[in-house]
């Protein structure tokens, strides 16, 4: 399954999956030996312990490129708001959104977080997902930055799910700093404010989050009334400078020029691009950034700006779907729901979902070469479904369908 080049699939290839019909797969060590059909691999398999898929569907476990998996409490007045018909923004201007999130991860301890975090990533095992990038950015105190990327650290040696850890400091500007500096204004707010913030995060956050080696990426959220792209450029710079790897979030509720942004700085993904035009899609081709797009989002917050998922196909680029896991704008783990929305409201096919939930989005991660696809060589992450063609999962939405899920060939 998904078996190909050595690198992520574009075009054409996205919609290519490699179906092995009735195929198996050999296991030692918990890597995979071979792939084939299943009469050759039980001619390879003397002694080995046999499990019977069934007539099942067996995919790569689903790489999630995109979550906040760490977090305290939920944002339930928020979603009861946004049902009422305020906006995002005026949501997080009345002091809900990321700020009420902040306030309760900073209440809590590393252990109350850990707590909640192995019940989040047991909802993602349960979803197929085996691999998770996942972001800091609600505490936004150096100390409170760093309690975050601990508890990632504690889940990835405590839980199945792999971690991928990011930095994202530069969430928001904390509510204490701008009223401090500059209480009068939004507009005063986002000025002095911001830049005292981002010099904390330039000097003081980003040297100890390279210093105890807790974090693979650094983010930016680049919006208007959070850091624009000269704010993103300066931290984005730094964290290149200090060794970390490049994502920012780009162009979600304007098109403030983050997808160019990206692409001047050569990120390794750009994430959202709802408001991304075909100027900014002929940037992120040029400078090969691979775009990861959160339709689960898009869909919480009620709106109908959906990411331009097929003409960015058609450019050519290396297209990523992911869910946006957080207590906010996108409250769920479910990859399969994600491709449901994929297909219905990005006009991706099935095919072009999976390989964007799976070997592409395992290179926007630098793992390509070890999850992603089921090949000789790579780990045995892999999902088996209750279904007998792999366009169910995004045909029958909103329900269960993961049978077992294995990392590294065992059972979790």
């Amino acid at each position: 399954m998904l078996a190909g080049p050595k690198r992520p699939r574009v075009a054409a290839e996205m919609a290519e999956l490699a179906i092995i019909r009735d195929g198996g797969m050999l296991i030692r060590g918990g890597k995979i030996d071979s792939v084939g059909p299943s009469d050759e691999i039980e001619k390879k398999s003397h002694g080995a312990e046999m499990v019977d898929a069934g007539g099942r569907v067996v995919l790569p476990g689903f790489v999630d490129a995109h979550t906040h998996l760490i977090f305290a409490g939920n944002r339930l007045d928020d979603f009861e708001r946004r049902a009422r018909g305020e906006s995002y923004e005026q949501i997080f201007k009345a002091g809900g959104g990321i700020w009420s999130t902040v306030e309760k991860t900073r209440a809590a301890s590393e252990q109350d977080l850990l707590v909640q975090a192995k019940k989040h990533a047991e909802w993602f095992l349960r979803c197929g997902t085996t691999t998770v990038e996942t972001k800091s950015g609600y505490g936004l105190t150096l100390e409170d930055e760093l309690k975050i990327l601990r508890v990632m650290r504690s889940l990835n040696e405590q839980s199945p799910l792999e971690i991928v850890p990011t930095f994202l400091g530069a969430h928001a500007v904390p509510r204490t700093v701008a009223q401090t500096i500059l209480p009068a204004s939004q507009d005063s707010q986002t000025g002095l404010s911001a830049s005292r913030y981002i010099d904390l995060v330039i000097d003081e956050m980003l040297p100890r989050v390279v210093k105890e080696k807790l974090a693979e990426f650094c983010d930016v959220f680049c919006e208007r009334g959070y850091f624009d792209t000269e704010q993103s450029r300066r931290i984005l710079t730094t964290a290149t400078k200090l060794g970390l790897k490049l994502r920012i979030h780009a162009d979600q509720l304007s098109n403030l020029g983050g997808a160019k942004l990206a692409a001047e700085l050569e990120t390794t993904t750009a994430d959202h691009l709802e408001k991304t035009d075909g100027h900014g899609i002929a940037a992120l081709k040029s400078a090969g950034v691979q775009p990861v797009l959160l339709p689960g989002s898009v869909y919480a917050l009620g709106s109908p700006d959906y990411p331009r998922a097929r003409e960015m196909i058609e450019a050519g680029l290396a297209v990523v779907i992911a869910t946006d896991f957080n207590p906010g704008s996108s409250p769920t783990a479910s990859m399969p729901m994600i491709l449901s929305l994929a297909c219905t409201q990005m006009k991706m096919s099935p095919a072009e979902a999976i390989t964007a939930a799976t070997i592409n989005a395992a290179y926007s991660l630098d793992r390509g070469d070890k999850i992603g696809s089921l090949e000789r060589g790579k780990l045995a992450n892999f999902s088996v479904f209750d279904c007998e063609d792999f366009r169910e999962l995004a045909y029958w939405f909103g329900m269960p369908q993961a049978h077992s899920v294995y990392v590294k060939g065992e059972r979790v």
